[in-house]
Order: structure tokens, then sequence, then C-alpha cells
């Protein structure tokens, strides 16, 4: 399970807590990057902070701390659609292409099979982002522990 501390933001006293988890990126623990680009494109564009909703069965109050777990699933099912699903849609659209040509005997050059197989990689890429965003949505990180209050507040 992957766990992450998050900060109580409100308690609405209905079972759901709202927190906030300090989003970390790799580009931070290295010693170049003050001057590597990778790093300052990470810092540009990722979000600082994530916030959501969570249920709960206990009261918490705003700056309070949780541990926070999510199943490591979820996150090795999300990404290997992101990174599988793209691929297929290359060799496949690449290969309908081709097919469809070669029964009708067209004669295509290499422009239309890479960007037919450009076609199939991006279209495979919406759909693995529209079920990655479906499992991700299906799965709720669970409180693990109460960490305490936060010391800066």
């Amino acid at each position: 399970m992957m766990e992450e501390m998050a900060k109580v933001l409100e308690c609405d006293g209905s079972g759901w807590v709202i927190v906030e988890v300090q989003v970390k990126n790799s580009c931070n623990h290295c010693d170049n990057s003050e001057s590597c680009g990778t790093s300052a494109v990470a810092k540009a564009f990722s979000p600082k902070v994530q916030r959501f909703s969570i249920p709960s069965e206990r009261q918490y109050q705003p700056g309070e701390l949780l541990k926070l777990g999510l199943p490591e699933s979820v996150i090795l099912k999300a990404a290997a659609l992101m990174y599988i699903f793209p691929l297929v849609g290359l060799f496949l659209g690449m290969a309908s292409v081709s097919f469809i040509a070669s029964q009708y005997h067209f004669q295509l050059n290499e422009l239309v099979i890479i960007a037919s197989a450009f076609l199939g990689g991006v279209i495979f890429w919406r759909i693995a982002k529209s079920l990655a965003h479906r499992i991700e949505i299906d799965s709720q990180p669970v409180i693990i522990s109460y960490l305490g209050q936060s010391i800066s507040s």
C-alpha cells in the first residue's frame, strides 16, 4: 500500500473529510535541480497540492495530520493502461491501414502509414486516459492512522 501524509482542511460532520496532500516529485531531490531543464518544467506544470474528500467515521479538526493509504495495484493498473494502450493503438492504426490498402490494392507511402499509426496511438491514449480516470474515481484512499496536530498550522 502506498502511504502519504495529508492535512485536514475541513470536516463537515457528515462522514467526509476534506484533506490536502503535498505533491512530491523526484526533481526536488537532485543537486542539479537549479540548472536542470526537466526540473524547471516539473515545477512549472505539476500541481503543488491536491485536495480531495475521503470518508471517515471520526471527526477531525482542521490542521490535523492523517496518514492515507492507496493500494499499489490501482497505480500500477493506471500506469499500465497509459503506457500499453497507446502502443497497442500505434500498431493497430498502422496494421489496419496497411490491411485495408492491401485488400483494395492501394499503394501507400510511408507518410500515410505513419499518420495512421499516430492517429491510432492518440485514439488509444484518449481511451486509456478515460479508463485510468475511471479507475482513479473507483479507488478511494483510506485513512490508515491519525498523526496528530500539524506543527506549522
